[in-house]
């Protein structure tokens, strides 16, 4: 073999190692500054969106936002502290009802189940497809499932609950089962070794390894359900509450559901109210995915 055949030989090797190319041909060029100008001019409606928004709400940052209910005689003055606290409400009870399941599943799916079985790869083929259903179908859902437990009055907490906790599902089991497939085989393999138990295995050194990667995704979740309405509004879920929901069988409001309400309005102190709660919203929101972040920077393993 020629010393030049050997060194293209060589050169065509680390482009394929690295997926970098020396060759910049117009084509290239083009397409990766079409690449970077979508890159730019999303970012940008983003931040003057954003911006806009904070600008009109501004009047509105005050302590009436989160400690007033919604007035309707004063609308200088209405605020959401029904609909913050009724968010948090259905926040804590869909963790409650989504991540334990959505775990339990994925382990089992990853860890005990037998993938050359039909229904296995059944239910993996659906749990993919469920990821990318519209959110108000799983209000519907939920619908479904307070008519089967016998609720006539369906836009409590655990109605908005049950319909966010089917929303996240899919996402929570497959971030767990990545989460899972990334800690080594060798962990699981040492452990069986020594005489542990798959459970045992499982319980004491799969999951705990593969913690933060379930953390991430679960926060993550969460952060996409508290910003949704379509299957919050399916349900019934009050715009207007006046009251703290003080358990699972109360009557409760969101954020998102005010704010869709509030925006409806033609009144100019009610588009400012409404404004100011996007920045609140925004905000809860941001502070999950920081909090997902921390906790995958703090607890994150390199094997």
């Amino acid at each position: 073999m020629s010393i030049a055949a050997a060194t293209a030989r060589e050169v065509t090797r680390s482009t394929i190692a690295t997926g970098r190319s020396k060759d910049r041909t117009l084509t290239s060029i083009l397409f990766l500054g079409a690449l970077w100008f979508s890159l730019f001019f999303g970012v940008m409606v983003l931040i003057v969106l954003i911006v806009d928004t904070a600008i009109h709400g501004a009047p509105r940052f005050d302590a009436n936002l989160v400690t007033r209910y919604d007035s309707v005689i004063r609308p200088a003055e209405t605020g959401f502290r029904a609909g913050i606290l009724g968010t948090v409400w259905l926040m804590v009870t869909t963790a409650v009802l989504a991540v334990p399941l959505g775990i339990a599943a994925a382990l089992h799916l990853e860890e005990f189940a037998d993938g050359r079985r039909w229904w296995n790869r059944f239910i993996e083929v659906n749990l993919q497809n469920l990821a990318a259903v519209p959110s108000i179908v799983y209000g519907l859902l939920a619908v479904a499932v307070m008519a089967l437990l016998g609720y006539e009055r369906k836009g409590i907490v655990l109605g908005g609950a049950i319909a966010l906790a089917l929303l996240i599902l899919p996402v929570i089991i497959i971030t767990t089962r990545e989460a899972v497939r990334a800690v080594p085989r060798e962990i699981r393999e040492a452990s069986l070794a020594l005489g542990a138990t798959l459970w045992q295995t499982t319980w004491r050194q799969t999951l705990p390894s593969a913690v933060p990667g379930i953390a991430t995704g679960t926060i993550l979740g969460l952060s996409r359900a508290i910003g949704e309405a379509a299957p919050l509004l399916l349900l019934g879920i009050a715009g207007a509450v006046r009251f703290d929901p003080d358990g699972l069988g109360s009557a409760v409001t969101a954020l998102p559901i005010q704010i869709f309400s509030l925006s409806s309005n033609s009144q100019e102190e009610f588009q400012q109210a409404a404004s100011a709660a996007i920045v609140v919203l925004l905000a809860m929101i941001l502070l999950l995915n920081g909090l997902a972040i921390f906790i995958r920077n703090k607890f994150q393993r390199t094997w």
